[in-house]
């Protein structure tokens, strides 16, 4: 898995026309770095993988996955990328088509995990995020809000946005991201 997730972010780099060092300047990962992944040498953390993705201007997904031309995907538990951190999961619901930027996603955050702040996506990238149980704290560069089960929000994907479970119980919410 690590090789081929090397191969999808060399292959996306050279359809972008974009030297390891042009990549680099755009995501904040090293060129040291990007060389080790691009060559399975290294496996990035979910924070990194995010970044290489913004860099390129796609989605996670696109790197964990080849496209599928096909006109009804299925996706069986067992077959859905998992990104993992510590105590966190991200899972991956939606597939990767041609043209298509978007992503699916299903997090589950332990109790007082923070998982990170990611970096902002391109200009006129959305996200949308429900709460299905549990408690989020999302901050959106220096705005802090607090989501409890059912809470959704929608937000602009070009922002610094973090994610942390202040909570007692785990916290489960789904995101979507149209990349742009």
């Amino acid at each position: 898995m690590i090789a081929d997730l090397g191969v999808r972010v060399r292959e996306e780099r050279r359809l972008r026309n974009l030297t390891l060092d042009e990549l680099a300047a755009a995501s904040g990962v090293s060129r040291s770095m990007l060389s080790e992944v691009e060559r399975g040498s290294r496996t990035p953390t979910v924070l990194v993988l995010d970044r290489i993705a913004t860099g390129l201007g796609t989605s996670v997904a696109r790197l964990l996955r080849p496209e599928s031309p096909d006109r009804r995907i299925l996706l069986r538990h067992e077959k859905q990328d998992v990104a993992q951190a510590d105590g966190w999961q991200r899972r991956i619901l939606s597939p990767v088509v041609p043209g298509v930027e978007f992503e699916f996603m299903r997090t589950v955050i332990e109790p007082g995990v923070d998982a990170g702040v990611f970096t902002p996506h391109g200009p006129g990238t959305r996200e949308y995020l429900a709460v299905e149980s549990g408690t989020l704290r999302l901050s959106l560069d220096d705005e802090v809000t607090e989501l409890e089960a059912g809470d959704s929000v929608y937000y602009a994907g070009d922002c610094h946005h973090g994610f942390a479970n202040p909570g007692a119980e785990p916290c489960v919410y789904y995101l979507v991201m149209d990349v742009r």
